[in-house]
């Protein structure tokens, strides 16, 4: 194997080389579409299993997974602690397949994903993890003030028509909806940071790229492959402007914790960041309008959004998440 595979306890050669895992919560009605997906590959020879790791549901997503038991691969698993980032870790664990392959509830595999992931490892040397093209599903009209920067934070996705290595993981990165690491990888990298992603109602995000900067730092390739193609939903829900700002907010405190976990800055220097950040703002009169006026300007709105990670950048370096 040319990807840092090694062998793990309770995983073996004659095992399935890829673990798909689906965490979810509450979304029983997209969860069967997901699955769905993956009992149709158009190359079901690769050997796989399906987790589906339940985020304490209290729908009728057991019932959902019971509709699979006959393609014979399929597990549940229940993790009581709430958060996506203790749902994907508890997959990883459970996992008996030397690569790891996430895949989001409201999520659909193109009928070639499977073997796309394999033919990813195989097709470069010395890779850590590797995601492919997210195409999104609108449920809704997309609204006219929604630019196409401002779209990414929808789990878009599309860099390149061909493989590519990615090299800036601040310009380009992978999404956790469609992404497989190897087993031994998370596990020696610990997985998913606690302190990240969703949890309820808190719409913190980025433990998928944090991950994918540990990996980097460890001297692995980070590979976009759009063969490993999926589609994902974007619920009407979030084609409203106050979701955007919102989740651009969060991405501000996200983006803090990040710099909190990497530099563990003393308190004085958090202040000082912040303050430093505060005086670049309010140099900036077109930024702070645009955290003012409302407006339909898709322009003015992608300033509005790259203001507010700023402002929440602000409040996570000033302890607005206790940390």
């Amino acid at each position: 194997m040319r990807y840092p595979i090694h062998q793990v306890e309770g995983r073996t050669e004659d095992g399935p080389f890829i673990s798909v895992v689906i965490c979810t919560h509450n979304r029983a009605d997209y969860l069967e579409r997901a699955i769905r997906s993956l009992t149709g590959q158009a190359e079901p020879q690769v050997r796989h299993e399906i987790l589906v790791v339940d985020n304490g549901s209290t729908d009728n997503t057991r019932e959902v997974v019971r509709q699979f038991d006959a393609a014979g691969n399929i597990r549940y698993v229940f993790e009581p602690k709430l958060g996506l980032c203790h749902a994907r870790n508890t997959g990883w664990r459970q996992a008996r397949g030397q690569v790891v392959a996430y895949l989001d509830d409201d999520a659909i595999a193109c009928s070639g994903w499977l073997a796309a992931i394999k033919e990813a490892f195989e097709s470069t040397p010395n890779v850590g993890v590797v995601g492919g093209r997210v195409e999104p599903i609108w449920e809704a009209d997309r609204p006219d003030w929604l630019s196409d920067e401002i779209a990414l934070s929808l789990t878009i996705l599309d860099w390149s028509p061909t493989p590519k290595l990615i090299k800036d993981l601040n310009a380009e990165w992978l999404v956790g909806a469609n992404m497989a690491v190897p087993t031994a990888l998370l596990a020696e990298l610990g997985g998913f940071h606690p302190w990240l992603d969703r949890m309820g109602q808190r719409m913190l995000s980025s433990g998928d790229v944090f991950l994918q900067k540990q990996i980097a730092a460890k001297g692995y390739a980070c590979l976009y492959y759009p063969k490993m193609s999926v589609e994902h939903l974007v619920p009407k829900s979030r084609l409203e402007k106050r979701w955007f700002i919102r989740r651009y907010y969060s991405q501000g405190l996200s983006d803090a914790i990040m710099r909190l976990i990497d530099e563990q800055p003393l308190r004085a220097t958090r202040l000082r960041l912040a303050l430093s950040m505060v005086g670049r703002l309010l140099g900036r009169p077109a930024a702070l309008r645009s955290l003012i006026v409302p407006t339909d300007d898709s322009e003015r709105f992608r300033q509005k959004c790259y203001s507010l990670i700023t402002i929440g950048h602000i409040a996570g370096l000033l302890g607005a998440l206790g940390r």
